[in-house]
């Protein structure tokens, strides 16, 4: 890891993962960076949602079972957090002026010097998918694979930014009131989940509203602000050879945004999975089902497995060994194996001589 007089390292026992948090000053403000993992091992980036946080978006998908022996196993996981929306945030003084997603996609590009990372892997859910999207069509040859949950990747429809207006109002007048995170659960999860059984809320909803109730509001804004006035990124994405993943619940708000991604980038290189039952927030709503699809994911990219029954030395000294893949049926690859459904991935023909 490069180092840097800028820059602090806090170590934090909480986390049942282990790891430390990093605050990285860049030239656009201050960054907050959870580094999960061996920093020897290749770099896999995540960057969350609106009002969200790498715990409250993330930590459903790393906490399955076999999340370690796929995603643990062969990288280590830097979680970048967008500014002021990490745990214990101050709120960011107005001094400091708005960012647009165009800085936001910079800042990574020092996070990433910071760290000494020359290429990394990228997950990113929703506004964060967004920001990675656009920092791989800004820095190609920092990025191998994009694996994007319920992305964005047009101008917000009127529809919509209208309704991000009425948010950054309540925002700024009430701060993190009840209709305001009434509409963000709304943004990440099903009519199901957030219903609950018999009228009782589900754990995963009342641990978002509790980190909702953590955000400060102001920083909230900024960001929220930013992804409201982001720019089309569909000429780019026609050009866009690296290979990606898409994963978008059926009952996202952002599910025909994400099916139109998928249909104008080249087939030869991106897949989406729509995930059925489940909202925009996938990484906590129905997690195990990225499993199988990442892992076929990740094997183009020559990362496999931890087999459960190998010793730990034989390979965590080779993470991407091809001894460590496992035999996986192809039945658990199917619909009623994973409760997803796949959509077909279309081959893009190139008419031009």
């Amino acid at each position: 890891m490069g180092e840097s007089s800028d820059s602090v390292s806090i170590d934090i026992d909480v986390i049942p993962l282990g790891g430390k948090e990093c605050v990285v000053k860049t030239s656009r403000g201050s960054v907050s960076v959870f580094v999960c993992g061996d920093q020897g091992k290749p770099a896999l980036i995540t960057y969350p949602d609106v009002a969200l946080n790498y715990t409250s978006c993330f930590q459903g998908l790393f906490f399955c079972s076999d999340a370690a022996s796929l995603l643990l196993h062969n990288f280590c996981i830097y979680h970048i957090d967008a500014p002021g929306h990490e745990l214990g945030a101050d709120v960011i003084s107005s001094d400091v002026p708005l960012l647009s997603v165009d800085d936001l996609a910079d800042q990574l590009v020092e996070v990433l010097d910071f760290f000494g990372l020359k290429e990394v892997l990228c997950l990113g859910v929703t506004a964060g998918a967004y920001i990675l999207t656009l920092f791989a069509m800004k820095y190609k040859e920092r990025v191998l694979g994009l694996i994007l949950v319920s992305p964005i990747c047009k101008v917000p429809s009127w529809t919509e930014w209208l309704y991000n207006k009425v948010l950054l109002n309540l925002l700024y007048f009430y701060g993190m009131c009840g209709v305001l995170k009434e509409c963000l659960l709304q943004r990440y999860f099903s009519k199901e989940l957030r219903c609950g059984i018999q009228g009782v809320e589900s754990d995963v909803i009342q641990a978002c509203r509790r980190l909702l109730d953590e955000r400060q509001s102001l920083n909230v804004m900024r960001f929220l602000q930013a992804i409201n006035e982001r720019h089309d990124l569909t000429e780019s994405l026609k050009s866009l050879q690296c290979k990606t993943l898409i994963f978008v619940g059926e009952n996202s708000p952002f599910h025909a945004e994400s099916v139109y991604m998928n249909a104008i980038m080249d087939g030869k290189s991106c897949a989406l999975v729509e995930v059925q039952s489940c909202g925009s927030l996938v990484t906590e709503e129905h997690p195990n089902a990225m499993l199988i699809p990442i892992e076929f994911f990740l094997m183009g990219f020559g990362y496999y497995r931890q087999p459960h029954f190998a010793s730990s030395s034989s390979n965590d000294s080779n993470p991407t060994s091809p001894s460590s893949c496992l035999s996986i049926a192809p039945e658990l690859f199917s619909p009623e194996g994973l409760g997803i459904k796949l959509k077909p991935i279309k081959t893009r023909v190139n008419t031009k001589s």
